[in-house]
């Protein structure tokens, strides 16, 4: 009988070992990296690059029986994180490693110097990848969205190409009015006194009657009154 329970114990020792995580520093490192981007690619507005530090090859680490888990701080919020990562069996362990993240966002950027007036399009302007944290004010991400539309001023190369420094209808430029309403539209020709971006609101002079009218901006020179 004696020999029997001995037998059955070192069967279930086998299966245990068996179905142990065997744990290395490699190891340890790429749990820790998925973990990060499953926790975080739910609320990234971007791309996120993650490097976890490395542990020192003088740290081992005990197998894991069970399932190990991670845990970083819920309020997180900057480039650096650190992470745990435990293993609950009757001798449990933790470690914490530090990881760096980096989320890149897609922005529209000058290939060359633009004058003031110039047209955008792909001979000056293209799409890339920057660093969140080298982003200041508002930006745009969908090149589709300024092509067609002007410099307000001088953009320089490599530098961001935003609502600020572009115009959909620039000051001077000759517009198509479209009057509307649920029952009719008129459109007719102006002259913007101001420069915006659509959604904006712009003085225009009516070039037939020389009245000057507010209007938002609707597209590339295009303005809409609403009756």
């Amino acid at each position: 009988m004696k020999i029997f329970l001995t037998l059955i114990t070192i069967i279930a020792t086998l299966v245990s070992k068996a179905h142990a995580t065997e744990v290395d520093n490699g190891y340890i490192e790429i749990f820790a990296k998925k973990y990060i981007q499953q926790h975080l690619n739910n609320r990234a507005k971007g791309k996120l690059t993650i490097q976890v530090a490395k542990i020192d090859p003088r740290v081992k680490l005990n197998s894991c029986e069970n399932h190990l888990t991670a845990n970083i701080p819920e309020n997180f919020n900057g480039r650096n994180v650190n992470i745990k990562i435990s293993c609950a069996d009757s001798i449990s362990w933790s470690i914490y490693l530090t990881a760096k993240i980096t989320t890149v966002i897609p922005v529209i950027v000058a290939k060359k110097s633009i004058s003031a007036g110039t047209l955008l399009d792909d001979s000056n302007i293209t799409s890339t990848y920057l660093d969140s944290y080298k982003i200041r004010g508002t930006f745009v991400g969908d090149i589709n969205k300024v092509k067609g539309t002007k410099a307000k001023r001088k953009i320089i190369k490599d530098h961001l190409i935003t609502l600020i420094n572009t115009c959909t209808v620039c000051e001077g430029s000759q517009v198509t009015i479209i009057a509307q309403s649920k029952q009719f539209t008129i459109r007719t020709n102006g002259e913007a006194l101001d420069s915006g971006n659509i959604g904006e609101q712009i003085s225009v002079k009516n070039n037939r009657s020389g009245k000057i009218i507010n209007a938002r901006v609707n597209a590339i020179n295009k303005v809409v009154i609403n009756l």
